[in-house]
Parts: C-alpha cells; sequence; structure tokens
C-alpha cells in the first residue's frame, strides 16, 4: 500500500474577490487516496496530507468535491509565489497522506 501519490493537474481559481486556486486530483489518485485515507479522515472527509510542487513542500489538507466526485487541493498564494504557478497553468504534484492523519 503506498501513501505517495505523483499526478499533474491544472491549476484553477474559484470565482470571487478572495476566491482561492486549486487543483484537482485526477479520478485515479482520488480513488487510491479514498481507499487508503478511510481510517484517517477527519470532518467532511478531508485528509490531511504533506504537498510538493517543484522542490516546495507544505502540509495542507485535500477536501472531497461532490461536483467532480474527486478531492480538491487548495494551493495558497505564498505557495503560487514561490514556484511561480498561476491559474491555468498545468503543475506537477507530490501528495503523500500524513501518518495519523
Amino acid at each position: 500500500m503506498t501513501s505517495s501519490y505523483s499526478f499533474s493537474a491544472e491549476l484553477w481559481h474559484y470565482p470571487g474577490e478572495a476566491g482561492w486556486h486549486f487543483l484537482t486530483l485526477p479520478a485515479d489518485v482520488a480513488g487510491d487516496l479514498r481507499e487508503e485515507s478511510a481510517a484517517v479522515r477527519k470532518g467532511f472527509g478531508s485528509v490531511k496530507v504533506t504537498a510538493e510542487i517543484a522542490g516546495y513542500a507544505w502540509q495542507t489538507s485535500v477536501f472531497p468535491d461532490s461536483k467532480s466526485g474527486s478531492y480538491l487541493l487548495p494551493v495558497k498564494k505564498a505557495v503560487r509565489d514561490a514556484v511561480r504557478i498561476s491559474a491555468g497553468d498545468d503543475v506537477a504534484v507530490q501528495l503523500e497522506i500524513r501518518p495519523g492523519g
């Protein structure tokens, strides 16, 4: 059983003045993560993870998205600035479930 996932996804911006930026996990990654994280999921089905983009790692959570049937990875401004990405960019991500959730 692996707890590390690699994928690429397009960074998108949720509409609104203070809208967040997200990556939607690919369906296969979301399915594997859903199965593996059953014991560590928190409120609303969130899963604590360590995410890494272009060598920049941070701790966050992924959240289930009923619209896509997947999970959403929020990407805060500090991360976007550090790795120089913006909405519309295809982003390579390394994701790892944090032990103990």
